[in-house]
């Protein structure tokens, strides 16, 4: 038998293809700012025709198949790293991101068990830790690194049953528990409710004020309403930072009628919960000390590569009672370090905690600060270049999510309008000029645009606002 299998390559050749593969990223980064945001058209067809061709049934020469993934990667995708980015919660990542992904993946520590990566595990809870103590939340709060948003409010809705049912644990949902987040809130509470067997039904999602944050007297009537028909509502979610509209819900109000009522209360701060890294900025999150649980997303707003969300609680013990589990083939438990397997939806798992900690480590905290207050002002400076060319903004808030109509569009109706910011927003798209969305704020349609990369700046303002014009004006085809 030969000493070394086919995988085994030696590490003079590992080294030269990871060299390649560094060539090809730092030329992407170099040139993705001079090419379309977004192709033309999705080049279904082209794709699969190339992938036809792939049949595994030899090897190919390593750099050759990295420059044809790579040449597919940057022709047929929105770049979310390009500075003309405007779209969703989707960042440039960070270098010391992306070498961290590369050590993770390198080393490959298995998570589960605290005595196969002690190293890997503390700097998760170190990282953690750094942040609740952001947060305001109380020392001994307990947490872990998730996939992103939506296992980290999935693991919400689960210690939140778990503490409000004693008999979850074993018999499962019993009665109608129902759950209360805003109509602007993320859906993905709706997938959750399915999945934790709630049922979609159980998600009430309650109306919002003018400034599209959950309305605490529609909460106070809908819960009298639930209550009077045999309902059992056990959680009040709340958002910092809504997707459509950057909207920040009112966290003390709510805070306190969770405490009045015996909720869970939970804060989805997936995107703006990276303000409590800035002095400045933290107090707009004032009321999320008060949270049960909390859920912030590195790869948001913090520029960490996919995927890096965070699920903080102040319940260490439910938590654990939420996901412990034992069998012979785990290692022994060790003492005073919970395995994190005991403590999370996942059993193995990714080391995604270096990829942030890298991060602040090199940057520091003053930079992080600093990022974030030039995003708000750049996002302030957009809205006003916006109004200059007669757009009507129509959301609210301090954060840089800018959600504007063109007024004329509007005396159409509500569909005529539906269908002109699309199109609007489809003709800056199709020229590559920038990416930008389009949405409902309470029924009402909009083209949506937010700051999300660390590369954009002021000349990106001035290009995305004249292809915005220039398309309302129909000169863009």
């Amino acid at each position: 038998m030969d000493l070394s299998g086919p995988l085994d390559i030696s590490e003079s050749e590992g080294a030269r293809l990871l060299a390649a593969a560094v060539d090809l990223v730092v030329r992407h980064a170099q040139q993705v700012a001079d090419g379309p945001v977004a192709p033309p058209e999705p080049g279904t067809e082209t794709i699969r025709g190339w992938l036809a061709g792939q049949d595994f049934a030899k090897g190919a020469q390593a750099e050759q198949v990295l420059q044809e993934v790579m040449r597919v990667l940057s022709t047929w995708g929105v770049h979310t790293t390009h500075p003309r980015y405007f779209g969703l919660f989707n960042p440039t990542p960070t270098w010391w991101g992306v070498a961290g992904e590369l050590v993770a993946a390198a080393v490959n520590p298995q998570l589960a068990a605290y005595s196969h990566a002690p190293a890997a595990v503390e700097i998760e809870r170190h990282m953690l830790g750094f942040l609740a103590r952001r947060l305001g939340l109380p020392d001994g709060t307990e947490g872990s690194f998730t996939v992103g948003g939506a296992e980290a409010n999935l693991t919400a809705v689960i210690v939140a049953l778990t503490r409000r049912f004693p008999s979850y644990a074993q018999s499962g949902v019993q009665g109608r528990p129902v759950l209360y987040t805003s109509t602007e809130s993320h859906l993905a509470w709706l997938k959750i409710a399915h999945m934790t067997g709630l049922g979609r039904d159980a998600v009430r999602l309650v109306p919002v004020d003018a400034a599209h944050r959950l309305d605490p007297g529609a909460l106070r009537e809908m819960r009298a309403a639930d209550l009077a028909a045999g309902l059992e509502p056990f959680l009040l979610v709340a958002t910092a930072g809504t997707t459509a509209g950057g909207a920040l819900d009112p966290l003390p109000e709510l805070a306190t009628l969770a405490a009045e009522w015996g909720l869970h209360f939970h804060v989805d701060a997936a995107w703006a919960g990276a303000i409590a890294l800035s002095d400045r900025l933290r107090p707009l999150l004032a009321g999320v000390e008060l949270a049960d649980s909390v859920t912030v997303d590195a790869h948001k707003w913090l520029s960490a590569p996919m995927g890096a969300g965070m699920f903080l609680t102040r319940h260490a013990a439910a938590l654990g009672q939420s996901f412990h589990a034992a069998t012979s083939y785990m290692p022994a438990e060790t003492e005073g370090a919970p395995d994190p397997y005991t403590t999370s939806v996942q059993w193995s798992r990714r080391f995604a905690g270096l990829k942030v900690y890298l991060a602040l480590a090199i940057a520091g905290l003053p930079a992080y600060a600093k990022q974030l207050e030039r995003d708000v002002s750049l996002g302030q400076l957009l809205a006003r270049r916006l109004r200059d060319e007669g757009w009507q903004r129509v959301n609210d808030t301090p954060l840089p999510v800018i959600c504007v109509v063109a007024p004329e569009a509007e005396a159409g109706g509500p569909e005529a309008s539906a269908a002109w910011h699309a199109a609007v927003a489809g003709r800056v798209v199709a020229s590559g000029a920038a990416w930008i969305s389009t949405v409902r704020l309470a029924g009402r349609s909009a083209i949506r645009l937010c700051l999300t990369s660390h590369r954009t700046g002021a000349e990106d303002i001035e290009a995305v606002v004249n292809a915005l014009s220039r398309a309302r004006k129909g000169e863009i085809a």
